[in-house]
């Protein structure tokens, strides 16, 4: 194996000298890297005294990163045990699941005192964790003994010394107890932040909602007065057409001739109160495509009015002409 890794890298210099230290197994625990792996370890460990995982021996993985000991290592139990997931990273603040609490003084010896540990506390629903009855958890824990690791031939009955019956706790006894209370309330804080990290950044885009709600709602203030502004706001009216000015003529009327400019000034006075009523009279909130057709009508009307008159009056001036001569 030391010919396979590069000895000078800081990883490769840890983890040999953590197997060296993990070599024999004890009462409560073992690890050593695979044959073939030195960032792969197999470990065993018996459950904790006093608690429902009592009397059991409990098979996992540990994989640890090439940056190993400054970042920490992933824990995958591989017995059934009620606590921890089959095959799946469980969540600690000793794992890789939270970086952020990770110490590189801590080690794999730490790690496997902490899952002693951690065994009896609740998993209240984080990543990799079981909540089974006592009942099926000391089941599990009988049937514990018969496992065996395809990968390592590592089998549970003869993985750790046997425990003897008048032996006092341990050092690493006091020091799981100690550990899993410093992780547990790691956890608990890390997963208390969480909710409150997810929590503002759904705020956020709420806050940006209401802004732009508030901007488009602005938006429409400002087109509604405009739109009824221009809607108020009077077309413009079209010039009436001044009719043309009568010829001045020395000589006296003939009666004919009166009765003919009178009747001409009382239909261009009729003309001018028409255009007047079609100029004015119009509905008040006609859409932009009914002004212009209204528009165009009333040009033609005024237009053929304006012809009739001209024709009128070029009628009676040749009238007159021929009356004078005669």
């Amino acid at each position: 194996m030391e010919n396979k890794y590069n000895l000078k890298s800081p990883a490769v210099k840890r983890l040999m000298k953590e197997a060296a230290e993990l070599r024999d197994p004890t009462e409560h625990y073992h690890a050593q890297p695979l044959e073939d792996n030195l960032f792969e370890w197999h470990f065993s460990v018996r459950g904790p005294p006093d608690s429902d995982f009592d009397g059991g021996v409990y098979h996992g993985r540990i994989v640890l990163p090439p940056e190993y000991p400054m970042k920490p290592p992933s824990i995958i139990l591989l017995t059934p045990n009620g606590r921890f997931e089959v095959g799946k990273k469980i969540c600690l603040s000793i794992s890789g699941h939270h970086p952020e609490t990770w110490q590189p003084s801590w080690s794999i010896r730490t790690a496997l005192i902490a899952i002693i540990g951690f065994m009896p506390t609740k998993g209240e629903g984080a990543i990799g964790s079981l909540d089974y009855t006592p009942e099926e958890r000391r089941a599990l824990a009988k049937k514990s003994q018969d496992f065996c690791c395809e990968s390592c031939g590592c089998s549970m009955r003869s993985a750790l010394l046997a425990l003897t019956p008048n032996s006092n706790p341990s050092p690493e006894d006091h020091q799981a107890k100690e550990l899993a209370q410093q992780i547990s309330f790691k956890a608990e804080s890390s997963l208390s932040r969480q909710p409150s990290e997810s929590g503002g950044a759904e705020s956020e885009p709420s806050t940006l909602t209401q802004g732009d709600s508030s901007t488009s709602a602005g938006q429409e203030a400002d087109v509604e007065p405009q739109a009824e502004l221009a809607e108020a706001s009077p077309a413009p009216s079209e010039e009436e057409p001044q009719p043309p000015a009568a010829p001045s003529v020395g000589r006296p009327l003939s009666p004919r001739q009166r009765r003919a400019q009178q009747h001409n000034q009382q239909g261009q006075r009729d003309g001018r109160e028409a255009a007047s009523r079609l100029a004015f009279i119009a509905p008040p909130h006609q859409p932009q495509d009914d002004s212009h057709a209204g528009s165009a009508v009333l040009i033609v009307v005024l237009t053929l009015a304006l012809a009739a008159l001209i024709f009128r009056r070029i009628y009676l001036a040749n009238e007159y002409k021929f009356d004078y001569e005669l």
